[in-house]
């Protein structure tokens, strides 16, 4: 069974409104077992809406249409389905009366052009849940069928959940899941990880179950999604297992995280597990480490604060009688001593680098180094940052987290 969406409406043409509704159709399609190959945005026009569905239906047994449903001269998307259909459309009484009665309980006037709501394409039928005011459709065409449901967010859902995932499951006959996971890395590029994957990518590619899929996301790490298709879910949850396991044996330490695990949850779980706490101070990532421990549940069992100092005089305060460079490896590595003294923790980290367009002291733009105090130990690491001044801020963030992540994950700390 394939399904494709196609959402409706100029403003998403345009770029003034996010189409989140289709993603959300999309995930609840692969956790039902339903292919979906193809996701279509389309404006308010009755030709180009007609073709979209022509075009849909064409390639896949089932289409969901969501937007187009309201009262308004341009929702057509019932007046598109019966072109398309060939059939024209009839007013339904019973609609009339469910839509006369949502606003009388709303003590609100009915404006007429409401009652366009009512009209249903000849052949199809009223989804039965209607929150809102405007009908969703079953409009079934031979051996294929299109669902029109609301561009309204909490509509749409409790038409998909209650009525068009289970319509699709029985129509499809075969029952099924996809479910993902997905491993978050960092520490490699996106074609170094694929490199490093390049034998089990082919395999995958051979079988076809499970496969990869690569997404860079910035300051969330290098994500890397296994998806499985299986008939249940302890089935599915097994192919997981085994496929993570081996991306692990692959990967190594590359691997920070699953799922919705961040770097800085990752970091705070290790330093709770060892009962150690932090301090930070940053220049070139502006504060971004601290506010993104600080938003982690339970941070300040270990995380005691952060300093953020954007000039050489601040760091000239904050150091005493240094003379060294702002951006240096010696200047990173007596910050990170700074944040360990200034808040008496275990651990000391810091940033210092170059994060805009021009060379700092000799320095190329988007270089950055991460200081480091455990115990007795204190050091530098010099990395080379790609983007613009808002990525190397990001970039710097989760590279700092990720150092403190390896050194904590091989036991070096004071006491080892």
């Amino acid at each position: 069974m394939r399904c494709e969406i196609i959402a409706i409406g100029t403003e998403l043409l345009l770029g003034q409104h996010v189409d989140t509704n289709s993603a959300w159709i999309g995930e609840q399609l692969a956790l039902a077992g339903i292919d979906s190959h193809f996701q279509t945005r389309v404006g308010d026009n009755l030709e180009r809406i007609a073709t979209a569905l022509r075009v849909g239906l064409g390639r896949s047994d089932a289409v969901i249409t969501c937007g187009g449903l309201g009262p308004t001269q341009d929702d057509i998307t019932r007046e598109a389905i019966a072109e398309l259909l060939g059939v024209s459309l009839e007013r339904n009484a019973a609609l009339v009366k469910r839509i006369r009665e949502r606003f009388r309980t709303r003590n609100r006037p009915m404006p007429d052009n409401n009652l366009r709501q009512a009209d249903v394409p000849l052949g199809a039928s009223p989804i039965p849940q209607m929150p809102g005011t405007a009908p969703g459709l079953i409009c079934p065409m031979g051996n294929k069928v299109i669902y029109a449901v609301p561009g309204v967010p909490s509509e749409m859902k409790e038409m998909l959940v209650g009525t068009v995932l289970p319509d699709l499951r029985a129509r499809s006959g075969e029952p099924g899941i996809i479910v993902s996971r997905t491993l978050r890395t960092w520490g490699q590029s996106e074609s170094g990880l694929a490199e490093q994957l390049a034998q089990r990518i082919r395999e995958l590619d051979r079988i076809g179950n499970p496969t990869l899929a690569f997404l860079a996301s910035g300051i969330e790490g290098l994500k890397v999604r296994i998806t499985v298709k299986a008939q249940t879910d302890s089935a599915a949850r097994a192919m997981l297992d085994s496929e993570e396991a081996g991306l692990r044996e692959s990967l190594g330490d590359l691997v920070f995280g699953v799922d919705t695990e961040t770097m800085e949850s990752v970091v705070l779980a290790q330093l709770r597990a060892a009962g150690l706490s932090l301090g930070v101070v940053e220049t070139v990532s502006a504060g971004m480490v601290t506010a993104r421990l600080g938003a982690v549940p339970e941070a300040r069992s270990v995380f005691q604060g952060g300093i953020v100092c954007l000039s050489a005089s601040a760091i000239e305060r904050l150091l005493g009688r240094h003379q060294g460079p702002m951006v240096s490896k010696e200047t990173a590595r007596l910050l990170a001593l700074a944040a360990r003294h200034e808040f008496g923790a275990d651990i000391g980290l810091a940033t210092t680098g170059v994060p805009g367009a021009e060379p700092v002291g000799g320095h190329e733009a988007g270089t950055v180094f991460l200081g480091i105090a455990l115990g007795s130990e204190s050091e530098s690491v010099e990395v080379r940052l790609p983007g613009g001044p808002d990525k190397v801020r990001q970039f710097s963030v989760i590279s700092m987290l990720n150092l403190l992540r390896l050194r904590l994950l091989r036991g070096r700390w004071e006491g080892n």
